[in-house]
């Protein structure tokens, strides 16, 4: 049985970090620099928001992350300075368990999460090669909003984001 909770400050962030190094392994064997793919604890501990970020867990072991940012965030992405969106990020399953529904899981606590807040849409951005996650966005009723080139990717990316329903 896998639990979906909140993070705790006595989370092990190199456990994480290391589960986000798999968890993207994948996408780098095909080319994406993620920053999960080679982020180190201090971005990982940065990244993590206080009871905004939830872990999967299985037995003691953390297999999957998610975190909500719900302060707009100052760059060159109009969409994620809008107050009434909050994004999310830092997501992660362990290879063995991806494609078996946690992601789903995870996703629905994450966006009800953000209507609970308040917030009218949720919004992430993943790269615009991984055709497979932005079909899976879109299934879930992501929409395509923009494209944005992070200095610490290799790919432009692209910006989804979902209505929600309060």
């Amino acid at each position: 049985m896998i639990e979906i909770r909140p993070y705790r400050a006595t989370d092990d962030i190199d456990a994480i970090t290391e589960m986000l190094h798999r968890a993207y392994a994948g996408l780098a064997d095909m080319g994406f620099r993620f920053h999960a793919t080679f982020q180190d604890a201090d971005v990982t501990r940065e990244r993590l928001n206080g009871d905004l970020s939830f872990m999967a867990v299985e037995g003691d072991t953390i297999v999957g992350t998610i975190t909500l940012y719900d302060q707009p965030y100052d760059d060159s992405c109009p969409h994620y300075r809008d107050r009434t969106v909050a994004r999310f990020g830092q997501f992660g399953i362990e290879p063995h368990l991806q494609h078996a529904g946690l992601g789903t899981r995870m996703m629905d606590l994450i966006e009800q999460t953000a209507a609970d807040l308040g917030f009218r849409e949720l919004a992430c951005d993943t790269a615009e090669g991984a055709t497979h996650l932005v079909e899976w966005y879109a299934r879930r009723g992501y929409r395509f909003v923009e494209h944005v080139q992070w200095d610490v990717t290799n790919y432009r990316s692209v910006v989804l984001s979902k209505h929600l329903s309060p």
